[in-house]
């Protein structure tokens, strides 16, 4: 996800690249397409020298792949990259479950670029990062609030729309509790309040709202060919 404020350029998490990934891992994983991040800021004439700002909600590889080419060198050089003390130190020690998706590569060309903070990060009037846990043990959601308007990106906690019930959480969830008690959290805070949910890995919508009840009130779909 890309947007700018204040005259900064912004992503959030950075796909799977091009060109990353063997034939064998694209089967194992169930990849069926990559992401072509560079073109679709091209479209907007944004170049990967002017992102400034890159908010981690977590490293696994299917967030952080798009951030190195395949030499593994930094793609967005002039970026600093925000992330949880809890991710960055694991994705340099993972642990026996984790190292199947925290690999070196992903993070070694970016290193200098890291910055990190602890429960929560306030980067301005607009824009805060909040250590939830639950899908990884860093795991972080992205809070946008500007001119009245507010929206949430929840990442892996709340993937998809088929997730809204707070008890359905995906296999890949190293703290499936920490998820469940997050999202109920945080959907309690969203429901009926007109803040906007976006998603990371949803085919069909790029965001919703939800009434009271939990029923859409609003939506962005996703425009396929774009």
């Amino acid at each position: 996800m890309y947007f700018e404020y204040q005259g900064k350029h912004y992503l959030i998490d950075a796909g799977i690249g091009v060109g990353r990934l063997t034939e064998k891992q694209k089967r194992n994983f169930g990849i069926v397409e990559e992401s072509f991040i560079l073109e679709d800021l091209a479209m907007l004439g944004v170049e990967p020298e002017d992102i400034d700002c890159i908010l981690m909600t977590h490293l696994h590889f299917d967030h952080i792949v798009g951030l190195t080419d395949t030499s593994g060198k930094s793609i967005f050089k002039n970026a600093t990259i925000y992330t949880t003390e809890t991710e960055w130190q694991e994705i340099r020690q993972p642990n026996i479950r984790s190292k199947a998706t925290y690999w070196p590569e992903n993070w070694q060309g970016i290193a200098s670029q890291i910055q990190t903070y602890s429960q929560h990060l306030e980067l301005n009037d607009a824009i805060s990062l909040e250590k939830t846990g639950g899908h990884s043990n860093g795991h972080a959601v992205i809070r946008i609030d500007n001119q009245g308007e507010s929206a949430i990106h929840m990442a892996d906690i709340f993937p998809t729309h088929a997730h809204q019930n707070v008890l359905w959480v995906t296999a890949y969830d190293d703290y499936p509790m920490d998820s469940i008690f997050a999202k109920e959290r945080i959907r309690n805070e969203l429901d009926g309040t007109g803040k906007w949910l976006l998603f990371y890995h949803d085919a069909f919508y790029r965001a919703l709202q939800f009434d009271v009840d939990g029923n859409v009130m609003d939506k962005v779909r996703v425009e396929r060919g774009i």
